[in-house]
């Protein structure tokens, strides 16, 4: 990114899309709280638990507009209440997830398409953090299920919950059966590996640190004469911000300092062009009769190459034409 680029950027603002998704009870909303010190969920009601029994997944998104040091971010985050609540959490868990995801790459999709590209909201979810139940000795059906149909979808980043809760040798047992489950069901989570020859001491800590052990509060405590964020017991004070007590800090670092910018260049790179991809080969009447998107037998079928480059061809003309149109629509906008 050019210097150019970079304060066009900052002046503009930054758009960044974060879910948590997780079980209740986890502290979901007190780390949004801890990481951005805002109240996300002031509204938020509280749910017998008779009743989350019956509850479904809904989907709530709150946008914020954040500013330091000039920098300004519009940060939007999407909770998933009701999730892994049900006594039978089958597909009805992911699947209100999975679509919001899509629905979110398909409006951006459509914006793309259209005339007016210089000023596309991106409401794409860059990250999902997944709440990790400290007390399960590992993951649940739930959270393996979970991961495996939405991998492909969006950046998972797990997050063991209330990390308070387990000594230091649990914590780093624990973390160690998570990564081993993840790897044997064939679950890509984003690693927050940017580059592994130029990584700094930093990131390659940040990256040993998932999953995150986290812990946090509202509370304000003081210790040795200073006022820290924390949760007392009757054996001392549990410093949300101290990185020998959690990673509340390492996970604060990664999404706001060093790796929100790849997060969403993922997102882009990765995810999204899988998206568009698939609805491209989808939208073809070719491969649309067909069981998956096997190019090389659409083309062997009656002539299918010729009907392909016939549909690049329209398609290069169409590109052209609408080119040919903003060059238009600017020159109208100079002279005015």
């Amino acid at each position: 990114m050019t210097i150019l680029h970079f304060s066009r950027s900052v002046k503009k603002g930054f758009e960044f899309t974060l879910m948590v998704v997780g079980e209740s009870g986890l502290g979901k909303s007190t780390l949004l709280q801890s990481l951005f010190l805002t109240n996300f969920f002031s509204n938020k009601d509280i749910i017998p638990a008779g009743e989350r029994i019956k509850q479904t997944v809904n989907i709530e998104a709150t946008t914020v507009d954040i500013e330091e040091k000039g920098v300004k971010l519009r940060l939007t985050v999407v909770d998933t209440p009701g999730f892994g609540d049900a006594v039978d959490n089958a597909q009805s868990s992911w699947q209100p997830i999975i679509d919001y995801i899509n629905e979110k790459y398909d409006q951006y999709l459509r914006d793309e398409s259209g005339l007016n590209r210089r000023n596309i909201e991106d409401h794409r979810v860059h990250c999902c953090l997944y709440f990790v139940n400290p007390c399960g000795h590992g993951l649940k059906p739930l959270d393996i299920a979970f991961m495996k149909q939405l991998h492909h979808l969006v950046n998972i980043v797990p997050v063991i919950a209330k990390a308070d809760t387990l000594t230091p040798t649990e914590v780093r047992t624990l973390k160690t059966r998570i990564l081993s489950e993840i790897m044997e069901n064939g679950i890509h989570i984003y690693t927050g590996q940017i580059d592994e020859e130029e990584d700094s001491d930093e990131i390659k800590e940040l990256r040993d640190a998932i999953p995150f052990a986290v812990v946090a509060s509202n509370s304000v405590f003081e210790v040795n004469g200073k006022r820290v964020r924390g949760r007392l017991y009757p054996w001392g004070v549990v410093e949300v911000e101290n990185k020998d007590h959690c990673d509340f800090v390492k996970l604060r670092n990664m999404l706001i300092r060093t790796h929100m910018q790849d997060l969403k260049d993922y997102t882009q790179d990765s995810h999204y062009e899988n998206f568009r991809k698939s609805k491209l080969l989808a939208s073809s009447p070719i491969i649309a009769g067909s069981e998956g998107p096997d190019l090389g037998a659409v083309v062997n079928i009656g002539g299918g190459g010729d009907v392909l480059r016939k549909k690049d061809m329209e398609l290069e003309e169409m590109r052209r034409m609408m080119a040919l149109l903003q060059a238009q629509l600017n020159a109208k906008q100079d002279h005015v």
